[in-house]
């Protein structure tokens, strides 16, 4: 059970992570940042249809189109950006110019994967740590 909560923190993490990068680096990617709560729902939004979209993607491409599965991550990753955006209150919006739509799933999806690979052994350091105290 630990370990689960571990892995939704980290994931839940560095999707916040992704989404702060695309905000500080994309002009039409825009976080509304006098709603934390917003922001907090486009978080768990994203990463839950992230973490649902991926596998459901992969299979469906891996029956169909094989050669696309290189390309699962990017694909879910727009589409739970997509979805994000279109929903009230999330707190995110993505605009003009017109390349944000296709930068963003790319800053986002490689953000969130750098942070998911190093966010554990970020925790995992510090709980070493405590435990030789």
């Amino acid at each position: 059970m630990i370990t689960f909560l571990l892995r939704a923190v980290v994931f839940l993490a560095s999707a916040a992570v992704g989404l702060i990068v695309a905000d500080v680096v994309l002009p039409g990617f825009a976080i509304d940042w006098r709603n934390p709560g917003g922001f907090i729902l486009a978080i768990v939004i994203f990463a839950v249809l992230q973490s649902v979209l991926a596998p459901w993607l992969a299979r469906v491409a891996q029956r169909n189109a094989p050669a696309f599965l290189g390309g699962i991550g990017i694909v879910s990753t727009f589409v739970a950006l997509l979805v994000t955006a279109i929903i009230p209150g999330a707190g995110l919006t993505i605009g003009a110019p017109w390349w944000t739509w296709v930068v963003a799933p790319m800053i986002v999806w490689v953000v969130t994967a750098i942070a998911a690979f190093l966010l554990p052994a970020v925790l995992l350091k510090k709980k070493v740590a405590a435990r030789r105290d």
